[in-house]
């Protein structure tokens, strides 16, 4: 192990032997560390009133404040270690400063090679603290519900449901289409539910053939099946304390189901090929973009595995459906891609957004993001124009503007202000209703009666 600081480390030495405390900064400084010396017990707490220390190496018998009083400030700082040094040593002692919160405890004359070991074990814990925390904060950013981005009403309905079942434990099946993010949901119920700190394991069902799954699944002993030649543990094992994702549960055969059913039930396994329960503790989070009433209806899914798996239900909606989402969800991918592809992009002009409001996006979610970074890694313009869009997308769906028709609304009624929106939205989609009422937000029925309304 290395003991030598990776990054600038802070530790202040208290002791009101000034030739024993300067003695400790010059080992100090030979280690590599940024040393503070006092020479007192209120020094040492004024030095802790000023500034943050990584460590504190403190006498514990002072003439005036003493060591257990700079051992209670230093804890309050938060990471900060102690170390406790005394030349009195006694069990009583070792174990009041130990209860106290200090990190060791070392008897003077200090051997400067085990203080060099002390320093170095703390500061590793530390680093791999402060590490755990940073790697906390990155999962927060990308799985939090923040990353889920949506202002329409179908998604604050999301929003509402995954916050309220993030902090228990029960069984989630997020159902929706294909590319309308299902994982991205699991990720976050478990990012902040009580297991965040165990693991997430996350299978596709659809992904193995039958004879494969159940072994990736539940795990197989040696010997087992044919090619079997060792124990594998499998993924729900693996999954010990935190979260199983099963994605595309609708495609998982019915003896599969059956032994899964099992689990959710007993909270227990059986390894293929073995007879010994092994038991788990587990959270299960599936998703499907199948209809599994259908699927229950013709006998492909079992109807109590169903109701297990469906204790809370979260459906996502079609992009379709929240087209007002797609400027956020749009501004989002091309910071983010420009960021990772290292491009100069960094927005869209207006007649892009229109055109990208207008399609149907059968790939939701997923199929926009794709888009978005075909035109942030081809384009050669910094906000992009509809010239990036690839052949894919229906350029013919520009927005009246885009066309030169520029609308003066200024000190004219509501009702000429929506005779005129829904206009524009109608030449904007070829009079197509459907997709003119979604773009809008309203129900066919009511745009129906509005252009009889208003003559349109």
């Amino acid at each position: 192990m290395s003991t030598t600081p990776k990054r600038p480390v802070s530790v202040l030495v208290v002791d009101d032997d000034a030739n024993h405390a300067d003695s400790l900064g010059e080992a100090l400084d030979a280690f590599g560390y940024e040393r503070t010396v006092v020479h007192s017990g209120n020094e040492g707490l004024a030095a802790l009133g000023q500034q943050s220390f990584d460590v504190v190496l403190t006498d514990l018998r002072m003439a005036d404040a003493d060591g257990m009083q700079v051992l209670e400030r230093a804890r309050r700082a938060g990471d900060t270690e102690v170390i406790v040094i005394t030349g009195h040593a006694s069990v009583e002692s070792a174990v009041e400063a130990m209860a106290a919160g200090a990190a060791h405890y070392i008897t003077k004359p200090v051997n400067i090679a085990e203080l060099r070991e002390v320093l170095s074990r703390i500061v590793d814990a530390q680093n791999l603290r402060r590490r755990n925390t940073e790697l906390e904060a990155q999962l927060d950013e990308r799985y939090g519900f923040e990353q889920i981005v949506g202002q329409s009403a179908p998604m604050q309905k999301v929003f509402q449901t995954i916050r309220q079942v993030a902090r228990t434990d029960v069984t989630v099946l997020v159902t929706g289409e294909s590319g309308t993010g299902k994982e991205l949901v699991a990720r976050a119920i478990h990012q902040n539910s009580k297991r965040r700190a165990a693991p997430l394991v996350a299978l596709n069902c659809a992904a193995l053939p039958e004879s494969l799954l159940e072994s990736e699944i539940f795990g197989h002993e040696k010997g087992a099946f044919t090619g079997a030649t060792q124990r594998k543990i499998g993924h729900i094992e693996h999954a010990e304390g935190g979260t199983l994702f099963l994605d595309e549960v609708g495609e998982m055969p019915l003896t599969t189901q059956v032994k899964l059913l099992r689990v959710l039930e007993q909270r227990e396994i059986t390894r293929l090929g073995s007879t010994s329960v092994v038991p788990v503790d587990i959270r299960v989070i599936a998703a499907t973009n199948k209809n599994l009433i259908e699927e229950v209806a013709e006998r492909r899914f079992r109807e109590d595995l169903y109701f297990r798996l469906k204790v809370v239900s979260v459906e996502l909606p079609p992009l379709r459906t929240r087209v007002s989402d797609i400027p956020l969800l749009v501004t989002r991918f091309i910071s983010e891609l420009a960021e990772r592809h290292d491009t100069g992009v960094r927005g869209c002009t207006p007649d892009v957004m229109h055109i990208l409001e207008a399609q149907e996006w059968p790939g939701n979610v997923r199929e926009l993001r794709n888009v978005i970074e075909y035109m942030v890694v081809t384009s050669q313009n910094e906000i992009l124009e509809p010239g990036d869009l690839p052949e894919s997308v229906q350029m013919d769906r520009a927005a009246p503007t885009a066309r030169g028709e520029v609308l003066n609304l200024a000190g004219r009624s509501a009702k000429d202000v929506e005779r005129e929106h829904i206009r524009a939205t109608l030449d904007l989609v070829d009079d197509n209703r459907s997709k003119a009422a979604k773009l809008m937000e309203i129900g066919e029925r009511t745009l129906y009666r509005k252009i009889k309304e208003y003559g349109l």
